[in-house]
Order: C-alpha cells, then structure tokens, then sequence
C-alpha cells in the first residue's frame, strides 16, 4: 500500500538554521517597539519640545529609508548570510553606541546610535524573509514564513514590557512634578541618572546582537543566493514607474507606515492630555499591540473569503472612523478609540506589499520591494509632522485649541488622512483589478 508523504513545513537538516534566522524577527521587533516610548523618555529628561523628541523617529526609519535599497541591492549580489552578519554588525554596533551617547549626555548622539542600528534592521529585514522561504519546499514556503513572523510580535510586547517598567518606571523626571522648577545642579543628576535609565536596554541588546553574531559566524548555514546577472537598475525602476499600482502602493504603504508610528508613539501624549501617567499609557500601548496581533490572525482568516483590496478598503474605513472618535472625544473613550485603531492597521503592511508586487516580475519584484522597505520614511516624517502641530501652543500637549479640541487630538487629523488614502487605494485595487467583472 502506496502512503503520501507529507512535506514538513521545516525538515530537520535545515531546524536549527531555521531557528536562528527565526530569532532575528522578534529581535526587530524588540528593538521597534523599545524605541517608540522613548520620543516621551527623552522629551521628560531632556526638556525638549515634540518636534525635537521626534526626532527619535525620524533617525530610527529615516535609517531605513536609507539604507534598504544598498540592502536589497547587496542581496542580490552575495549570500542571504553574509547579509544577515552585516545587518547584525550594524544593529549591535548602533545598539552600543548608546553607551558612549548617554555619558556625553548628547541628544543627536542617541539617534545617531538609531540611525546606525536601523541600518542593521534593513539588512535583516530584506534578507530574512526570503531566506526563510528558501529553507524547504516552495510548496510550504508560505507556512514556513508565517511560523517565523509569528514571532515577530514576541519580540514586540518584549520591548514594549520593557520600555514601560524598565525605563518609564525608572525616571526619576517623571517622578518630580516640578521638575521644570528645578536648580540646575538637581536637573542635571536626575538628567544623568535617567539617560543611564534609557542606555541600558540598548547596551544589553548590543551584548546579546554579539551572541548571536557569534553564532551566525561559526553556523553551517545554507548557501542560497541569487543567481544570474544583475538587470539594470534603472530600466527596472523605469517599469516600476508605469506599473500605477505599484506606485499607488507605495504611496500606500508610506502613510500606512506613518500612520501606525503616529497612532502608536503618541499615545503616551494623548493619555497626558487627558491626565493619565506614562506607565498607564503603556498599558494601553500594550492593549493597542495585542489588537494589532489579533486582528492580523483575524484578517489573515477573512482573506480566504474577501479578496485584499476589498478587505484593505473595509479595514481602512473602520480605522478612519475610529480616528475621527479620538480627534473628537476628549476623554477616556477618544483614548480607546486610539487603542482600537490598532486592530484595523494589523492587516495593512502585508496586505498593500502583497497587492504592489502582485503582478510583477521576479527581477522587478526584488527591486520593488526595496522600494516597499524604503516606504518605511513614512515612520520618520510624519511624526515629526504630528509633534510639530502638537506644538501649536507650546511644549505641553494641551496648550491650546485648533478647531475646538486639544492641539493633540486635533494632530490627529494626519492619521485621519492617510486611512482615507489607504481606503481609497483598497476600492481602486478591487475595482480596477479584482472586481474585473464589473
């Protein structure tokens, strides 16, 4: 009697490779979800304004944007590991930088530390996940990617359970209600003693970045890397600009990034507004990623039924809504309507990167997803948009009116815009594309 054989999803020869490249995702997400909180730290310890403390977020994806398409480029070029020790040279190396950043007591010394480590990521990022499709089968290279990004958000609430207790609970600056008032040589030892606060969950990552290196290093990993001659870059680029749904897509994707910065980074000066504590608004941070990781399995499901860009629109609409709840209500409900928002972003990233490269050509397909790696600028200009408008009044969140609501929830109006983009894009996708019988 003749039995199938099934194909595993992982099959032991390449396990223990799998597991390490595996790791590498919730190490990103660690190092993402660590950072956002770290816009109010500095803001607090630092006595800067919002659009100063921004600039936390624009280092850290403006490294991206930067840095993603030399990535995408060297990848094609040399082996998925030698990428992989490259970005993690890079993301220790920024990492430890804090070290040096927190005894200078310099601003611009830390986000040069995060511009460096983001550079690292963008390595990672592009040679993980096809490295980890490559690992078996084509048949099960799909489950085998979803097994390893399902330990992305591991790493995610790790830096956010981190961020809230082992930084936030730790400043003595948000301790002191007066801390304004303070004499200089008082502001300066709490100063010191805080930014010591913010350098260590950095400096530990570093140490344990060197660990993994050291494993990579010595590793017999699999020896995929891409073959054939490299096209010219710019005819490729040329066909992606005529490709309108790549181009909408990543335009798509660019708000979509700044959105969920904005949604998620300036929680902490909503809940200020509304006199709600840092380490509260932490607990709704965590509250807003456990929604986002539900709503991912949620939406992943109801993609069997409903088609992307008709699902994309849905979700976008429901966000915009939401949005428009926080921007009006001043008080506890506009906060969980912020919260909420979170559940209906899930499904964005994947979705608008699946829709932009559908149609594309392998070799189009790896130089467009660089672009779409690059939309991450999103991350980096629109908060900095945001802090400017919360600015309106001065450097506190509540200030002043625009349009008859507090300067925070009124800066709210830039996430608003960009789900109605996204909306937008999700009806042309379904309509143009999907719904061909129309």
């Amino acid at each position: 009697m003749n039995t199938v054989k099934k194909t595993p999803v992982v099959s032991k020869k390449v396990l223990f490779p799998f597991i390490l490249v595996t790791s590498l995702f919730a190490l990103w997400g660690f190092a993402n979800n660590v950072t956002d909180p770290m816009v109010k730290a500095f803001k607090k310890v630092l006595e800067l304004s919002n659009a100063q403390a921004s600039m936390v977020q624009v280092a850290f994806y403006g490294g991206y944007f930067c840095m993603a398409l030399p990535a995408a480029m060297f990848m094609r070029k040399y082996s998925y590991k030698v990428g992989i020790l490259i970005g993690l040279a890079l993301f220790a190396t920024g990492a430890l930088l804090f070290y040096p950043a927190a005894q200078s007591e310099s601003f611009m010394f830390f986000c040069l530390g995060l511009y460096v480590l983001t550079f690292g990521l963008a390595f990672l990022e592009t040679a993980a996940n096809p490295y980890i499709l490559s690992m078996g089968d084509k048949e099960t290279a799909t489950q085998r990617l979803n097994l390893a990004q399902a330990f992305n958000p591991i790493g995610s609430i790790s830096g956010l359970f981190v961020a809230q207790y082992f930084v936030l609970k730790k400043l003595q600056s948000d301790d002191v209600s007066n801390f304004d008032t303070l004499n200089e040589a008082s502001k300066t030892a709490i100063k010191t003693a805080d930014l010591l606060v913010i350098r260590n969950p950095y400096v530990i990552l570093g140490v344990v970045l060197i660990a993994v290196f050291v494993l990579f290093l010595v590793s017999k990993m699999p020896q995929t890397k891409e073959q054939g001659a490299i096209p010219s870059i710019s005819e490729t680029f040329k066909s992606l600009a005529k490709n309108k749904k790549y181009v909408l897509g990543v335009i798509a994707q660019i708000l979509y990034v700044g959105a969920q910065i904005m949604c998620w980074t300036y929680i902490y000066q909503y809940a200020e507004a509304i006199q709600i504590n840092d380490v509260t608004a932490g607990n709704y941070q965590m509250a807003a990623l456990i929604l986002f990781i539900v709503g991912r399995a949620v939406g992943t499901y109801l993609l069997r039924f409903v088609s992307a860009g008709k699902l994309l629109m849905y979700f976008g609409l429901c966000a915009l809504v939401l949005v428009v709840i926080t921007i009006l209500v001043q008080n506890v409900y506009g906060l969980y309507g912020l919260v909420g928002v979170s559940f209906f972003m899930s499904l964005m990233f994947p979705t608008i990167y699946g829709i932009a490269l559908g149609d594309l050509t392998e070799e189009q397909s790896k130089v467009g997803s660089a672009g779409l790696i690059m939309a991450i600028v999103g991350g980096a200009l629109m908060p900095f948009l945001q802090a400017m408008i919360i600015d309106a009044g001065g450097n506190g969140v509540a200030d002043t009116l625009i349009m008859g609501v507090a300067e925070v929830n009124f800066s709210f109006i830039l996430p608003l815009v960009c789900f109605v983009y996204i909306a937008w894009y999700g009806f042309h996708v379904f309509k143009k594309h999907e719904n061909l019988d129309v």
